[in-house]
């Protein structure tokens, strides 16, 4: 795969797919700037990537849910000299029980998956529209495609979060730039930590990450990943309700 150099945020810079995808960036030469909370892990990811090719690193240790994303990704573009892609890879699961009883612990999970990353979405087509170029990528969930019993609120985030990444692209597609919402199954990540993980519908970040570095280049805006999660939540979606309600899922 064939990806250019180019200037790149990367929201969430310590999440495994995050870091999974700046890894290919990196060795097309990309300039970075990596966002996080823990500083001390975003410069070892930022040493890794030098060492595998990056032309520049810098990172910036924030909290993306609480920081003022404008003026933030301002700064942040001004350091690059120009914004060719954004990676928006943050994002929380939280505990489904907890979160059917617990207001604080919703409040927690929106603000997280779905209130910033709105704030963050819009600051940056708010640079791509003007350049008239460049690529917003967000990391979504095919939990987003049908409310299950598994996973609603969890899955209500991503669903508001697809919708906006999919507005944001009708509205930049006449200028040049894009918008893509990638929607990975399951991952083996620390955030599924606590599941069993089993099967073929299991996927590695490094499966996930080249699918988003070639979002960057192409299609859209939606794109599955693996591609495979897209038939079966087709069937998902289609379902009538008298089956759906019998599967427990």
């Amino acid at each position: 795969m064939t990806v250019r150099a180019r200037n790149i945020i990367v929201l969430g810079a310590t999440s495994a797919i995050a870091e999974a995808t700046a890894r290919i960036w990196a060795a097309a030469g990309a300039n970075f700037v990596l966002v996080g909370r823990d500083p001390a892990r975003l410069q070892a990811i930022a040493q890794d990537l030098s060492v595998r090719g990056a032309k520049s690193t810098s990172i910036v240790s924030i909290d993306c849910v609480r920081a003022n994303a404008r003026d933030e990704l301002q700064k942040m573009v001004k350091t690059l000299g120009r914004l060719d892609l954004l990676l928006l890879a943050y994002g929380a699961l939280g505990d489904k029980e907890i979160l059917e009883q617990d207001q604080k612990a919703i409040e927690r999970l929106v603000a997280t998956n779905f209130t910033s990353s709105i704030a963050w979405s819009l600051a940056a087509s708010r640079i791509l529209e003007q350049q008239r170029s460049g690529t917003l990528i967000v990391l979504g969930s095919v939990a987003g495609d049908r409310g299950r019993q598994s996973n609603f609120v969890y899955g209500a985030t991503k669903a508001g979060l697809a919708c906006l990444v999919e507005g944001i692209a009708h509205k930049l597609a006449p200028t040049g730039a894009r918008a893509v919402v990638v929607k990975p199954g399951l991952v083996d990540t620390p955030m599924t930590e606590a599941f069993q993980k089993k099967g073929f519908l299991w996927s590695r970040p490094e499966d996930v990450a080249r699918i988003i570095a070639r979002s960057a280049e192409r299609g859209g805006p939606i794109v599955y990943a693996p591609s495979f999660w897209g038939w079966i939540m087709l069937i998902i979606r289609l379902a009538p309700t008298w089956i759906f309600n019998r599967l427990r899922i």
